[in-house]
């Protein structure tokens, strides 16, 4: 069941960690992480799997719809080394070898945006998490100590803008069947 939602938030599917991993995984995140940028705050970190953007009830109610019927297995994600983009200047963690559920995953929703008259991510889908923006170099090490994550679900997130910095709340989750 859906929940309402205030006026104003951004929607985007994502794999959502638990409260004791995301702990974690901001503790490597601070140790890679550069001097200076914005920490990303730990109850906020995730993997996107595709943003929606502002929509409307329809388009929501369709890709809730359409994240219903998606039936995929449980899977293990490694998380094991680091990256930075430039251009945005977010120091991500991500994984060597991607795998196929995420792809999966990812490649349903973003096609699930298209049946919904929503605009798909036309870039090849790169799952990171973000762990500082505003860094003004790349990470002090590409390697680290592999943090496994057993994803048993993906969710919808919505996103609003605060004076104090993004607030992300999940509003609904859907499990993944089967075992790891």
């Amino acid at each position: 069941m859906s929940s309402p939602l205030p006026e104003g938030g951004r929607l985007f599917f994502a794999l959502w960690p638990d409260a004791a991993l995301q702990r974690n995984l901001y503790k490597v995140g601070r140790t890679v992480a550069p001097p200076g940028g914005k920490p990303m705050a730990v109850h906020n970190l995730h993997i996107t799997l595709a943003f929606l953007g502002t929509i409307g009830a329809d388009k929501r109610q369709c890709m809730e719809a359409q994240a219903e019927a998606i039936q995929l297995p449980r899977f293990e994600l490694m998380l094991d080394r680091t990256g930075y983009w430039a251009r945005p200047q977010v120091v991500w963690l991500g994984c060597s070898a991607v795998p196929e559920p995420l792809q999966v995953l990812a490649a349903r929703l973003n096609g699930a945006m298209a049946a919904c008259g929503l605009t798909p991510e036309s870039r090849p889908y790169s799952p990171h998490l973000t762990v500082l923006r505003k860094a003004r170099q790349g990470p002090r090490q590409l390697d680290i100590d592999p943090v496994h994550w057993a994803v048993d679900d993906f969710v919808l997130v919505q996103s609003l803008t605060l004076p104090e910095g993004a607030q992300y709340q999940v509003v609904r989750r859907w499990p993944l069947a089967g075992q790891l």
